[in-house]
Order: C-alpha cells, then sequence, then structure tokens
C-alpha cells in the first residue's frame, strides 16, 4: 500500500508540474494565437495517442464503443471545453483574474472528493485546506488590485467563464476516477491514449468554427517551417511533457491516491507556475508571493503527512482484524 501511496504522490507532482509548463505559453509563441499552440499541442498529442495504441498488444479489446466515447466527452470537458472557457476567461477578465479564480479548483475537489469517499475525517482535513486556501490568496494577491484590474474588458463575462472552467475541471477530475475505477483491467497508458486521440480530434472539428471568429492565426501567418517552426517546436515539446506524460501521470495518481489527495497535491501547480513566472520575467519574487508559496508548500506536505497516516491506521486496523481470524478464514481472506 505504501508504494501505491508513494507512487500516486510523486505522479501527481509530476503532473502537477507538467500542467504548470502551460503558463509559459504566452511568451514562446510569438504572434501566433493561444488557439494555433492548442491546435499543433492537441494534434500532435492525439498521433502520439495513436501510436501507443497501435504498438501496445492486446490493446483491440480496449476499444469499444463506450470507452471511446467516455474519453472523448472527458477530453471534451477536461480539455478542449476547460481550455475554452480559461482562455475566455483570460481575454474578457485579464490574466491576472482568471487564474485567481482556477485557484478554487484544489478547494472545491478536496471538499467534493471527501465527501463522496470520506477518505479521512474532516478535522484532519481542514488545516491541509486551510493552508492551501492561505497560499493562493496571497500568491493571487496582486489579481485585484488596481494595476490586476488594468487589463479587464467585461468581469460580468470573464468570471463566468472562469467558474465554468472550474466546474468543467471538477467534474473532468472526478468523472476520470469514477471511469477509471469501473475498469481496472484497462491500463493507464490505454486510458489516457484514449482521451489524447479524442482531444485532438475534438480539436480539429473545432478548427472551422474558430476560424470563422477569427481566433487562429495560421492562415494569416503561414503553415511553413520559416513562419511556425517554433509553434511546431514548442507545440510538440509540451505535447509530449504537459499533455501526453502529464496526462498518464495523472491517471496513474488517479489509481493510487483518494481524489480529495489529488486535489491537494494539483495545487503544486500553482507554486510551479509562479517560479516559472518568474523565471521568465527574470525578477526575484515579492514578499507576498514567496509567504504564499511557502504556504502552498505546507498545505501540500500536510496533506500527504495526513493521508498517509490515514492509510497507515487503516492498514494496522486490518491486519488486527486478520490476525484475530482463525488461521483458516485467514489464508482464505
Amino acid at each position: 500500500m505504501d508504494k501505491r501511496f508513494n507512487i500516486g504522490v510523486l505522479a501527481a507532482l509530476f503532473a502537477a508540474f507538467a500542467f504548470s509548463l502551460n503558463f509559459v505559453v504566452p511568451f514562446i509563441i510569438g504572434d501566433y494565437s493561444t488557439f494555433d499552440f492548442a491546435l499543433v499541442r492537441h494534434v500532435i498529442s492525439a498521433l502520439v495517442g495513436l501510436c501507443i495504441l497501435f504498438s501496445r498488444k492486446g490493446v483491440w479489446q480496449h476499444l469499444t464503443l463506450r470507452n471511446w466515447l467516455s474519453t472523448t466527452w472527458l477530453a471534451f470537458i477536461g480539455y478542449v471545453g476547460y481550455f475554452l472557457t480559461v482562455t475566455g476567461s483570460a481575454v474578457f477578465a485579464g490574466p491576472v483574474i482568471a487564474p485567481a479564480f482556477l485557484g478554487l479548483v484544489p478547494i472545491v475537489l478536496a471538499v467534493i472528493g471527501n465527501q463522496r469517499q470520506e477518505s479521512v475525517p474532516w478535522q484532519f482535513l481542514m488545516m491541509p485546506l486551510m493552508l492551501v486556501l492561505i497560499g493562493l490568496v496571497l500568491v493571487n494577491g496582486a489579481a485585484f488590485t488596481v494595476e490586476g484590474l488594468s487589463s479587464v474588458r467585461s468581469l460580468w463575462i470573464g468570471i463566468p467563464l472562469a467558474l465554468a472552467a472550474v466546474v468543467l475541471w471538477v467534474s473532468f477530475a472526478i468523472a476520470n476516477e469514477v471511469a477509471m475505477a469501473a475498469r481496472p483491467e484497462m491500463p493507464s497508458a490505454v486510458w489516457s491514449a484514449l482521451t489524447l486521440v479524442g482531444g485532438g480530434v475534438l480539436m480539429l472539428a473545432f478548427y472551422p468554427v474558430g476560424l470563422a471568429m477569427d481566433l487562429f492565426q495560421l492562415p494569416q501567418l503561414g503553415f511553413g517551417w520559416d513562419a511556425a517552426g517554433s509553434l511546431y517546436l514548442w507545440g510538440s515539446s509540451l505535447a509530449l511533457l504537459a499533455t501526453v506524460y502529464g496526462v498518464w501521470a495523472w491517471n496513474v495518481a488517479s489509481r493510487n491516491l483518494p481524489v480529495a489527495l489529488t486535489a491537494q497535491l494539483i495545487v503544486a501547480e500553482t507554486a510551479f507556475g509562479v517560479i516559472g513566472g518568474l523565471i521568465v520575467h527574470g525578477r526575484w519574487p515579492t514578499a507576498m508571493e514567496c509567504a504564499g508559496v511557502a504556504i502552498l508548500i505546507a498545505g501540500v506536505v500536510l496533506s500527504i503527512r495526513v493521508f498517509h497516516k490515514s492509510r497507515a491506521r487503516s492498514s494496522k486496523a486490518l491486519s488486527q482484524k486478520l490476525s484475530g481470524l482463525p488461521r483458516g478464514l485467514t489464508a482464505a481472506s
């Protein structure tokens, strides 16, 4: 049990790091839009997903219509739908307020996850949740200052889109965990590959709509390597690291950890994102940012400790129960 727990924690932290790379996208794609980047990233990820499916033996038994529909739906709410709502929120509410609202995800997900699974008693979960909440407030403290509000076009549109993104990501995390639990025989890599293919198909289906709305710059700036080489290079790199390996790591974590813990571990994405943003901007963190990241890390560490102790108590109680049974019954169990 400890081995599965440790693997799940490491996988969740890696997924958080991989997802945090999305924060550097605006600084590496030049004149191309985030929609151009999303198209390249999801199409490449889908091709990688197809390679995974064709390279694994015995995979065809998992390629049922139900599994394709389930993973495509998950790709819609967790990737394409989430991306569109986050991007729309950033456009209307500015690049600072949108991430601030998305900080609600780990709090909401942890509460819902523990309510569903009752992984640990609430009194043990409250302190990590409070640390995470305080850390998020400090990290995003500049969101509602005059400077943070300077790029706002419409809070009436931007904030509902940000809240919709929160709902979509929470729904994805819970639905994905439930779907995987119902398919214990399916390897995490196969499930991830099906989801990646679904995301690529959906992004290609959205492309004509995006063209009509002038969301893509590829037709104007050019598809050739001379013009779009940087877009293809970074799109491929982040497709592999942030999407393929990030999705796989998240699925591994979902199989080995309760939702309430993965929710709090994913908050490390914010800490990684702040550090990456500071590196990109070439500046030192403010005192508030330092305190926020430190408190976030403390909340994550305390969460791991709380859930690890809970598992240890459950394992000990089970061992004591089995030791009290007659030898024949113990062997049969």
